[in-house]
Formats: C-alpha cells, structure tokens, sequence
C-alpha cells in the first residue's frame, strides 16, 4: 500500500476550512497525516485495526468501523465534518449520511475506482466501480458545488481507470481564489 498523498487530495485539501476532517476508509493514515499536517483534527476509520495502529498520531483519532457489517449505520450525525477525505473506496449504502455530515461550508474529496477499472486488474466488481457521472450526481443531488472533477485513466502510483471529485457547500466562499496551482 502506497504512503505518499494521492495529488489530488494534496491539491484540493488546502480548501478545507478550519475544524474536523473526517478521512474515511484511511487505511495506514496517509491522508489522515497529511490533513494533520495542515492543522486539522483528523477523525480516522477503518475497519482494519492494524491499519489504524500506523494511522495514529498527533491531531487524528482512529477509529475501527466496519461500515459494510450487515446492519451498519452511518456513526457520525449531520453537518459535523470541515472536509471528507475518501480514496480506493466505495460503499453506496451509506453515501447520503456521509454526504449529510459535511459541515456548511465543508469540503469533499473524492477519488476511487471506476467503471472500467477491470483492464488493469482489481477491483474489477462492478460493486466497487463507479459509474459514468456517479460523483457528479451525488454533488448534484445534495446540493454541492463542484469545484472540480475527472474521469480517466491514471499511471500512478498504478495504472486505474478512477473519478476525483472535489465539492463544496454552496455557500463556500471564493472557492476560485484559493484554488492552489497546478
């Protein structure tokens, strides 16, 4: 497993505004230390406890969930979280609690596998893939700006066909002029 920050996550997470960052499937903490990094309090799940071992450290809480038991509901109440941090992961079930528990203002960033995926080997499970458009139908069904996206084929850190959204609440502010470069 990969420990350096996807670029797409290091480029819209500055975005973020003050407070919490909730980094979701965070396997060894990467994102999760690297949001640390930028001053934020990091909630960090996974199902992995040994994952989550490597996850700690200063400013993140660890916390092991299995979101995909049978019976699992959504932990976290609305509007909680500054940002949401999600890579290499997909569970549709819960997607509209977790897209609740964006604070006003609050930043998502999204990047994981995508239908047509299986030319490059795993995950392959049309389960597992998005669809064409999918990120950018949950932006546009919960009321989210999108500040960026794409949908393409990517060579690190392994060659994958993904989607990378980065949205807002509406009311975020001059979302323009804090965009870093490229």
């Amino acid at each position: 497993m990969s420990d350096v920050v996807s670029p797409w996550v290091q480029r819209y997470a500055p975005l973020i505004p003050g407070g919490e960052v909730l980094d979701l499937a965070c396997g060894s903490g990467r994102h999760a230390r690297h949001l640390a990094s930028l001053g934020h309090a990091v909630v960090a799940v996974d199902r992995d406890p040994e994952a989550l071992a490597a996850a700690a450290g200063p400013e993140i809480t660890t916390t092991a969930i299995d979101l995909e038991e049978a019976g699992a509901v959504w932990p976290f109440g609305p509007e909680r979280f500054a940002g949401i941090v999600v890579t290499n992961y997909l569970h549709r079930p819960l997607t509209a609690d977790m897209l609740a528990s964006l604070a006003p203002n609050g930043v998502l960033i999204y990047e994981t596998f995508a239908d047509g995926n299986a030319q490059f080997g795993k995950p392959s499970n049309p389960a597992f893939l998005l669809q064409a458009g999918e990120l950018l139908d949950w932006a546009r069904n919960h009321g989210l700006r999108v500040v960026a996206f794409e949908d393409g084929v990517i060579d690190t850190p392994k060659a994958a066909m993904v989607q990378r959204l980065c949205a807002v609440k509406p009311d975020f502010p001059r979302v323009a002029a804090l965009l870093p470069p490229f």
